[in-house]
């Protein structure tokens, strides 16, 4: 039987979740269908996402269709859960993407919409709620078009809209189908000139365009009801590609999400791409290549999830035994380095510990809460006894908030949320520390120089050394350590965008007294390497000069256009830049930037000053120098190499000036 990895994609309350209850009651996998405002649907497992009604975090369940078996994702549908998203995408053969026949095409349908066409992965596109008051029909499909792609084919008519007896007829509509096919099909389109067009063809196109994420077939229907669900499932089984892999090829296998079982330890649901997997292996993971040994399996199956002996290409597993998996992480050979598809959080809070919490119990706690989310970056600082974490947004705040409550029994609040800016070089700068020279107490010699690099370049790490110049190991923490104190610059904010190359070199031998061992005091080691390199960094950082920069967003927003008087003030309020302005018919549509920390203020202030009516989409753009106000300073939680006298006390006893 074939498998297909499918995953269910939406906005918030289009009614996902729902619709995952119904098809794995159609498929005869559950007897009742749950509900999302009782709070007993089958994928919502947490407490909190039944309490909210809401999909936190991705899940997988298994069901039946004729000829295949298909492991179905529920992913969140709120953009501050947009990392359980991004890590579902690589592991999925076809996805279905639900819209609201009420609400339309929303802000997070076209960011969705956007990363899978990009990453053409074949959708379907399920249009819910047909029987609810205010269901549209005509209106939706040409939003459709019109805002996420005009490579539509409509797969039939809906009726009755707004009222519990609405249907959908299945129905392939020759003109409309052909329109677009044929864009995509040279032979489809002779046939069309010719007059030659029959319904296999018509059908052998649309399988294959759809396949290759170039078409996306359209339903309608209602979750609630049922309408529209079982000409879905015909699609889901026909159009969209079955599960491939070679199942004796090598073991090739990618971690898209990280739990922990009921004794704590850790579970990585894994897609296997390719060879089979048996309980026992000792496999490699991880950019690091350590090795592990699976010691249990479980894959999915008629709703459920069941211990076996092995896990074959093409399917999902649950898999036990490896300690130090991460997110992100390949079991075996590496298929394709891991992406981030979406932005990273541009924003950070303080966790602020309630009375009588453990300060070691809560850093425990958000240490297992960033394992299963890898776009939670944490930040400690010793000596505040302070943990930073990042965000997306104030409702993900909320949840881990509600998750350390409910999960750890952890008392916590937060402090105000700010801006996650970074550092860019301006110039030059390049310093050096001579070894066996006051006033450098290490036995090493480092110089660096630092460049700018081009927006989006990273760090780059270069040597204008001979690498036989000294052991390879020293190059190696020189390497790491630039990196390393690179997260924190002049302003304490991560650098970026530049390359650092090193200038210089030089190391004590290693030096042994007779019949005696290693003397350590006049032979360089690692430790010396990495003791000097902040030193060194952050002096020609300080020559080169830096400038911060905060994270921007692109926002569009629409609105009635008699609302654009009230609006525009407000927005010059927060910091945003309006950068064109379109009228449509009596809408106006308004695109610019804003600085990511005023985008929460912007969406709690729309929906007032424009009746309800507006809808706000916002993304990260770019980062841009900060020019108002005072330079934001983020606290460091290193030995500060700022201060030499100070860094030197906190490293090392050799105290040399």
């Amino acid at each position: 039987m074939h498998m297909l990895n499918l995953g269910i994609l939406a906005h918030v309350d289009a009614g996902k979740t729902s619709l995952t209850e119904r098809l794995l009651h159609s498929a005869g996998v559950i007897d009742e269908i749950g509900s999302v405002d009782d709070g007993n649907t089958r994928t919502d497992t947490l407490a909190l996402e039944r309490r909210r009604g809401i999909t936190i975090k991705s899940a997988v369940v298994s069901f039946p269709l004729d000829g295949v078996t298909v492991n179905l994702i529920d992913t969140p549908g709120h953009p501050d859960f947009i990392a359980e998203v991004e890590r579902v995408l690589g592991v999925l053969d076809g996805v279905v993407l639900v819209i609201s026949a009420v609400e339309g095409v929303q802000a997070q349908t076209r960011v969705l919409m956007r990363t899978l066409r990009r990453l053409r992965i074949p959708t379907l596109l399920f249009v819910n709620k047909i029987d609810r008051s205010g269901a549209r029909h005509e209106a939706v499909l040409r939003e459709i078009s019109a805002r996420l792609t005009p490579a539509i084919v409509p797969m039939g008519t809906a009726a009755g809209l707004g009222t519990r007896a609405a249907r959908f007829t299945p129905g392939l509509g020759p003109a409309a189908a052909l329109d677009v096919l044929t864009g995509y099909d040279d032979a489809l389109l002779a046939a069309y000139v010719e007059n030659t067009v029959t319904d296999a063809s018509l059908h052998g196109s649309l399988v294959a365009q759809t396949r290759e994420a170039l078409v996306h077939p359209v339903y309608f229907g209602s979750a609630a009801t049922g309408a529209g669900v079982k000409a879905l499932l015909s699609g889901i089984e026909t159009l969209l590609p079955a599960a491939d892999g070679d199942v004796d090829g090598p073991v090739s296998a990618t971690v898209f999400k990280v739990d922990r079982g009921p004794a704590g330890e850790k579970v990585a649901y894994a897609r296997m791409f390719s060879g089979t997997l048996r309980s026992r292996d000792r496999v490699p993971f991880g950019a690091d290549g350590a090795e592990g040994r699976i010691t249990g399996i479980s894959v999915f199956g008629h709703g459920t999830d069941t211990r076996a002996d092995s896990v074959a290409a093409g399917r999902i597993a649950r898999l036990t035994g490896l300690g130090d998996i991460r997110i992100g992480d390949a079991i075996g050979e590496p298929r394709t380095a891991y992406e981030h598809f979406f932005a990273p959080p541009t924003l950070e809070t303080v966790v602020v510990p309630g009375p009588g919490v453990n300060l070691g119990a809560l850093h425990l706690a958000l240490t297992q809460l960033a394992e299963q989310d890898p776009l939670i970056g944490l930040r400690r600082d010793e000596r505040r006894q302070e943990t930073s974490v990042s965000l997306y947004g104030e409702v993900q705040k909320e949840v881990i908030q509600a998750t350390l409550a409910e999960e750890y029994g952890l008392d916590v609040t937060f402090r105000e949320t700010t801006p996650l800016c970074v550092e860019r070089p301006v110039g030059t700068g390049q310093a050096v520390e001579f070894n066996k020279k006051d006033p450098n107490p290490f036995l090493a010699t480092v110089g660096l120089r630092v460049d700018p690099a081009p927006a989006g370049a990273g760090v780059g790490f270069r040597l204008e050394v001979e690498l036989g110049s000294m052991p390879y190991a020293f190059f190696k923490a020189v390497e790491d350590t630039v990196r390393e104190t690179l997260d924190q610059g002049l302003h304490g904010w991560q650098v970026t965008d530049c390359v650092v190359t090193m200038t210089h070199s030089g190391y004590s031998p290693r030096q042994s007294h007779a019949h005696q061992g290693f003397d350590k005091s006049m032979s360089s080691t690692g430790a010396d390497f990495r003791g000097v390199t902040p030193l060194v960094l952050i002096e020609a950082l300080r020559r080169a000069g830096t400038r911060v920069h905060e994270p921007l967003h692109h926002f569009r927003v629409e609105a009635p256009a008699d609302t654009l008087g009230a609006l525009l003030p407000v927005l010059a309020g927060l910091g945003a830049v309006p950068e064109t302005t379109r009228n449509r018919e009596d809408v106006c549509v308004l695109e610019g930037t804003v600085p990511a920390a005023r985008v929460h203020a912007l969406e709690q202030r729309l929906p007032g000053l424009t009746r309800g009516e507006g809808e706000l989409e916002s993304s990260f753009a770019r980062y841009a120098p900060v020019t108002h106000g005072t330079i934001p300073e983020r606290p460091r939680t290193d030995h500060n190499p700022l201060n030499r006298r100070e860094y030197l006390l906190n490293v090392t006893r050799r105290v040399g000036g």
